[in-house]
């Protein structure tokens, strides 16, 4: 097989990404009837406008997300954002929430965009999408900052259990180790175990900690 695999969701106005924060407002900035006034006959161009919280649709998160003295979007290299070799962890099916150590354990991960296919997503946009919502351990978050992962990302509401206290301890881990998170993923059914090459790369927008991203899967020959 070869060809590449869409692994994010359309954003589109007024869309609920993480529940409690606010969809994105699109509206235009110049309109293609305006812009007729400013261009040659038969010239016509459109600019929109969009106000929005990097939280919207499949994002990912930098250092600074979490931790003061963290790399914003600016800061993160290539090399943790583009064409990463793919492994794909499933738990999808299994009744389990926790993606844990014994999921990730005998998995090659270093250097790797290591993607958790949990099936949360077959819930995205509904209320049922952030109730008893799958998640990455806190053990196994440490196994993979102990392997050396480059990327972690998971197809569900948060890569941490969402729990009135507060606790975030895949988001600390992770991102104390620079290593990005990509939430809300999609798809990751169509993408093998391995031999895929991820991407997932946001604008490289100075001081700013999350923001959408056009995560993709390019499949193997």
């Amino acid at each position: 097989m070869s060809g590449f695999v869409e692994l994010s969701h359309v954003i589109s106005a007024g869309m609920v990404t993480y529940p409690g924060l606010p969809g994105p407002e699109v509206t235009p900035h110049l309109t293609r009837e305006a812009s007729r006034e400013l261009y040659a006959p038969g010239t016509e161009f459109a600019i929109d406008a969009v106000r929005m919280v990097g939280n919207t649709g499949t994002y990912l998160d930098s250092p600074l997300h979490r931790h003061a003295d963290g790399a914003d979007l600016a800061g993160l290299p290539l090399e943790k954002l583009a064409d990463l070799p793919a492994v794909v962890i499933r738990t999808a099916g299994s009744g389990r929430r926790a993606v844990g150590v014994g999921d990730l354990a005998g998995h090659d991960v270093a250097g790797c965009a290591v993607l958790l296919h949990t099936g949360g997503d077959a819930d995205f946009g509904t209320p049922a999408y952030a109730v008893d919502a799958p998640f990455l351990s806190g053990d196994g978050a440490r196994w993979l900052v102990d392997q050396g992962a480059a990327l972690v990302g998971i197809d569900a509401v948060n890569i941490d259990e969402m729990v009135k206290r507060g606790e975030r301890p895949a988001h600390t881990l992770l991102l104390a180790a620079g290593i990005p998170i990509v939430e809300h993923l999609t798809g990751l059914g169509a993408v093998p175990d391995t031999g895929a090459r991820f991407t997932a790369a946001p604008p490289r927008f100075a001081g700013f900690t999350t923001f959408p991203v056009r995560a993709y899967a390019q499949l193997p020959d």
